[in-house]
């Protein structure tokens, strides 16, 4: 039998005690190490003394044998659904949830799943810290100019969370060759009748002549969310996140004291959404090769080999906060520090920009004929 991922007991850790007062240690984004939140200390810990060695897994092989391999985040760890937007969160058995960390419902309900979530096979710890974060925030509140002015006040008293998003990574080597009709553009000068004058005038034509090509494209780490409590137009305004230079091999420590994302988005869903994504991509690239002005009928015919994946876990910190009658989102990569979010927008301070625009123009045409 091929595992899918690997097996379930290497990436199963004792829990982690703090040696001076014996609580359970916490991954600190400031300080790069574990550290017992009830009294500060500092355990000395390294990433490499049991994770195992990231590895690409065969993608082939994974979709045949599904239920195979390693599964679970490799500590107890309890998880609960939202009712509301559905989201399905995973964090330390002894802590409670009181609302959603996604749209922030109070209707969440323990979940049970019919198997076990596939192991992270890698994840990018959080660098950002909760202090700059919050900083990052109340910047980004504070140049949103058409926002009402109690929302920086309103927005910040919700809790700021910190969470372990699911992704999917692929990587594929494709062939593809194309063929077209390159289109090149050629004018001629032509006489014409305009308002009772004869003028001479460039008119454009296009020829037409057949064009193919071959090209070969490696696509390295592609990532494909498995998310469905962040806004996926959110987290593509934070991307990227550095997959291919900074993953660290996946062990508990990381996500002690954080709440992990059950993935929604499955294996087998990830690589039809990547293999969609991958065709549209090589037929840019294919259309980018074809000469001349402009193109038509392009055909791409494509071969993929190689296709590996990992699940990983990316690090994002979220705030939701209720407006009226509206929920909004806004999302921090946590490692990178880039934000983006929804937020209301007041009618009034349109309103009077809008009367504003409408003096400063009535007055500049004001000026005009008066001089």
């Amino acid at each position: 039998m091929v595992d899918v991922v690997p097996d379930l007991a290497h990436a199963t850790l004792d829990k982690r005690a703090c040696p001076d007062c014996g609580g359970d240690l916490e991954w600190n984004a400031a300080k790069q190490a574990l550290v017992c939140p009830y009294c500060g200390t500092v355990a000395p810990w390294k990433p490499g003394d049991a994770a195992p060695a990231i590895a690409e897994l065969d993608l082939t092989q994974a979709l045949a044998k599904a239920d195979d391999g390693g599964r679970g985040y490799g500590d107890a760890r309890r998880e609960v659904q939202c009712q509301s937007c559905r989201a399905i969160s995973v964090f330390d058995a002894d802590r409670v949830a009181d609302r959603c960390a996604f749209c922030g419902s109070p209707a969440i309900v323990p979940y049970a799943a019919l198997k076990e979530a596939i192991t992270p096979q890698s994840l990018l710890p959080f660098r950002i810290t909760d202090t700059q974060v919050r900083e990052s925030i109340r910047r980004w509140y504070g140049t949103r100019w058409f926002a009402p002015n109690k929302l920086k006040r309103v927005a910040l008293t919700d809790t700021l969370r910190g969470v372990y998003l699911p992704y999917w990574t692929f990587d594929a080597q494709v062939h593809a060759a194309w063929t077209a009709e390159a289109g090149h553009y050629y004018y001629t000068s032509e006489r014409v009748l305009r308002n009772g004058r004869w003028e001479t005038q460039q008119v454009r034509h296009i020829r037409w002549e057949p064009a193919s090509g071959e090209l070969d494209h490696y696509f390295d780490d592609a990532l494909v969310p498995g998310s469905e409590g962040a806004h996926a137009d959110l987290l593509q305004k934070i991307a990227p996140f550095p997959t291919t230079t900074d993953l660290q091999a996946y062990a508990p420590e990381f996500v002690r004291g954080w709440t992990v994302e059950r993935y929604q988005v499955d294996l087998r869903q990830a690589a039809d959404l990547n293999m969609a994504d991958m065709e549209r991509a090589v037929r840019e690239l294919c259309a980018a090769q074809v000469p001349g002005d402009t193109q038509r009928n392009l055909e791409v015919h494509a071969t993929y080999r190689g296709r590996t994946f990992k699940h990983v876990l990316m690090p994002v910190w979220l705030v939701s906060y209720t407006y009226g009658r509206r929920a909004f989102q806004l999302l921090v990569n946590g490692y990178t520090g880039a934000i983006a979010g929804q937020r209301p927008y007041s009618a009034i301070k349109i309103a009077l920009a809008v009367i504003a625009a409408l003096v400063v123009v009535i007055a500049y045409i004001w000026l005009d004929n008066a001089r």
